[in-house]
């Protein structure tokens, strides 16, 4: 793969490979050069070097001469000498427009530290004029050879004259050439450049439009980027991304069209099974015979027994028009009044029945027929099996935000087991007397009513009578239904 990380670095090799290039070629020409200048500045320095040591070593013999002493003579020796390595370093000089004068350079020279070493000899022997004469020689030597070197410098300067220019035509080529390495350079680094961008801002406007495009909601259009480096594979996980999220768009639409039959389904359902439960009691023809009853009662002089059997009427009658829909708490708790009448007629004193109805809750809606059920289960268990009878309280008040409607009494209650299982639907009590309606098809109703569990608690102990809570939210749930 022609990574993006290998594009930078064939830049770089590029760029250094021109650099070192230049500089190669710069330190080349700049060499030869300056080992051409070194040369010649080599010979002046070596031929005023000869002036140089020999005017020193005038100096010395003439300190010699007039202070002969063992640092003076050690001088004089060390100025002999330097003069002589000169001497010999100038003779390598030669070529072959110089050699002539080189050779009677380096001649004279030699006569001039002849004439040194003779001074020193006569002044040994303590022969003072001859060794003055051979120091006026001396000096006049080295005179002669400043003259000399100046010559020499003279000529060379002159033969060298075309090399001077050639370096100077050097010179010029040199920048001229600079210059164009430097254009050349600069067009090439720029084409390269332009071509390493191009590679790179190409794909990326690719994936660009690519987004934006799935920022429309477009995730039907592949995405095709043409590189071999790591947008490409970006470009391809950015694509396997789109497809999923396609798919997972297509399935999460599937879903909700199959969620949504299903909700229809299941509202469906909980309405046939409210009705269902609600179709457990329809005694029309009780209805009828009922209330001939009464009137024949009536008739007979029962009044009491008339009055019992138009309660019983009234009750059959409410259930029979208000199970098909949903009723008030006043409507259930006047109907469950009636319905007290009905069993205190039949218990007399045996029956207590208190009430503690807070009006504000009254108009709550719930299922029709729920109250009675509950009731009539107090009356079978707490009522009926003691010879002395019990109490039942029936309440209603508003607790959290919500409606609690109590139905407690004081029978004989049930132990811990029993009253789970009884709360999971496990077992039932002895179902109604008079409406066929128990406990569970109250609960039952309840949850499908308001669309949601727990509105039942229980509490009882063994010995301590049972208090059956409703806690009933006071707005219904979005599923439900009347």
């Amino acid at each position: 793969m022609n990574t993006i990380q290998k594009k930078i670095w064939m830049l770089a090799l590029v760029v250094l490979a021109m650099m070192i290039a230049i500089w190669l070629t710069l330190t080349f020409y700049n060499q030869k050069i300056q080992t051409q200048y070194n040369d010649i500045l080599q010979r002046y320095l070596q031929m005023n070097e000869v002036t140089s040591d020999s005017q020193q070593m005038v100096t010395d013999l003439n300190n010699y001469l007039l202070m002969p002493s063992q640092a003076t003579q050690s001088q004089l020796e060390n100025s002999r000498e330097q003069l002589l390595e000169v001497q010999s370093t100038v003779y390598e000089l030669r070529n072959v427009e110089n050699e002539f004068a080189l050779t009677n350079y380096s001649h004279l020279i030699s006569s001039f530290v002849e004439t040194v070493d003779r001074s020193i000899r006569f002044q040994e022997q303590e022969a003072t004029e001859a060794s003055l004469k051979e120091f006026t020689e001396a000096t006049r030597i080295s005179m002669y050879i400043s003259e000399m070197t100046l010559t020499i410098i003279d000529t060379e300067l002159k033969t060298y004259e075309r090399f001077y220019r050639g370096i100077i035509d050097q010179s010029a080529e040199l920048k001229k050439l600079g210059v164009w390495l430097l254009l050349l350079i600069t067009a090439v680094l720029v084409l390269f450049t332009y071509l390493f961008s191009l590679s790179i801002t190409k794909p990326i406007h690719q994936l660009t439009k690519a987004a934006n495009e799935l920022a429309k909601g477009r995730f039907d259009q592949a995405i095709h980027v043409d590189t071999n480096d790591e947008i490409s594979f970006l470009a391809k996980t950015f694509d396997h991304m789109r497809g999923n999220i396609n798919a997972m768009i297509l399935e999460i639409q599937q879903k909700a069209q199959l969620e949504s039959e299903l909700q229809d389904s299941k509202l469906l359902l909980q309405q046939s099974q409210l009705l269902n439960l609600q179709s457990q009691i329809n005694p029309h023809f009780l209805f009828n015979t009922l209330n001939t009853l009464s009137k024949k009662a009536y008739l007979d002089g029962a009044e009491e027994t008339s009055d019992l059997l138009v309660s019983v009427a009234s009750l059959l009658r409410y259930n029979l028009k208000r199970m098909d829909r949903a009723v008030t708490l006043a409507e259930e708790a006047f109907v469950l009044r009636q319905y007290m009448e009905i069993q205190k007629a039949r218990f007399s004193d045996r029956l207590q029945f208190f009430t503690e109805l807070d009006a504000a809750c009254l108009n709550l809606q719930i299922p029709g027929l729920t109250l009675q059920p509950l009731i009539e289960n107090a009356v079978i268990h707490a009522i009926e099996p003691e010879e002395d009878g019990g109490h039942i309280w029936f309440r209603i008040k508003e607790v959290n935000a919500e409606v609690w409607i109590e139905i407690e009494d004081n029978g004989k209650g049930m132990d811990q087991e029993k009253r789970l299982q009884l709360l999971d639907g496990a077992i039932t009590p002895v179902e109604g007397h008079s409406t066929g309606i128990g406990f569970t098809n109250v609960v039952k109703r309840l949850q499908l009513f308001y669309g949601k569990e727990d509105l039942v608690t229980i509490e009882s102990e063994v010995g301590q009578g049972t208090k059956i809570i409703l806690k009933l939210p006071k707005v219904r749930g979005t599923a439900n239904h009347d």
